[in-house]
């Protein structure tokens, strides 16, 4: 397993300076982040000659305004041509695939009105038709779209690692599983990483309490130990919040991580 930190955790003013830094605290690569307005792509010659330089950039976490769940259809339309851009650019670059969730802060059943404009028979339609269009797309450049479940109170859609293996509908489609809500929607993290094993592509990785391994309560040895049971060889990719200064708690963070690979 390969350990890999998000860009915007990283000091530093260029990609190769945050590699430098990244590499010296104990990490193996960089999680980018893919913003909308085609912006990922804009950053095209800055990523290339980064990845001269030697950064490894394996993944890209989608941060854009909506997503492909979204309520409205233009703005799915928008989520599926930006992400179609970013995955072309990942393939340019060699990398392993882009994560996505259905949707993020955009309705949720646990909060009033907690009935969505949309059936549920409807939000699996919407996320099979993006889905599927992004599949293949992500097949052509050599690349994987993958699909993050969060917490309930972030997405009504997509909770379970086992809700996003119900849509992987093509080896393209893959499953990024986070430890974070992994803990508020699983009633077995070991048993359910174990389940979606032949789909799991991605994992990312923070505390219960959303900041850095080691600050919280999750059990890091069994859910790590399951990973490499089950053969998992993708990228444990730092995202959370940082309590702490970055030069102080990065270090400490992965080597915290590393006790358990």
């Amino acid at each position: 397993m390969r350990l890999s930190v998000q860009e915007q955790l990283l000091p530093g003013r260029s990609l190769q300076e945050k590699f430098v830094f990244a590499v010296d605290a104990g990490f193996d690569a960089i999680e980018l982040r893919g913003k909308g307005d085609f912006h990922f792509a804009g950053r095209l010659p800055e990523l290339r000659q980064a990845l001269a330089d030697g950064v490894v950039m394996p993944t890209v976490c989608v941060d854009m305004s909506h997503f492909i769940g979204d309520f409205d259809a233009a703005k799915r339309e928008d989520a599926v041509r930006q992400l179609r851009s970013q995955l072309t650019v990942i393939g340019e670059l060699g990398g392993t695939g882009v994560m996505t969730p259905a949707s993020w802060g955009q309705f949720s059943r646990r909060l009033p009105p907690f009935e969505p404009p949309r059936s549920s028979r409807e939000d699996g339609e919407v996320l099979a038709e993006a889905l599927g269009a992004l599949g293949e797309h992500a097949a052509r450049q050599g690349v994987l779209i993958m699909l993050e479940p969060l917490n309930r109170y972030e997405n009504h859609m997509v909770n379970s690692l086992a809700q996003a293996v119900e849509l992987c509908s093509m080896d393209s489609i893959r499953v990024a599983g986070d430890t974070y809500h992994m803990n508020i929607e699983e009633d077995d993290p070991c048993r359910s990483l174990m389940d979606a094993a032949p789909f799991l592509a991605h994992m990312q990785i923070s505390e219960s309490n959303r900041n850095q391994p080691g600050t919280g309560h999750l059990d890091w040895a069994a859910q790590l130990a399951t990973l490499d049971a089950i053969g998992y060889d993708g990228d444990l990719a730092l995202e959370c919040r940082l309590r702490g200064e970055p030069e102080i708690v990065l270090p400490q963070t992965a080597a915290f991580i590393r006790k358990f690979l």
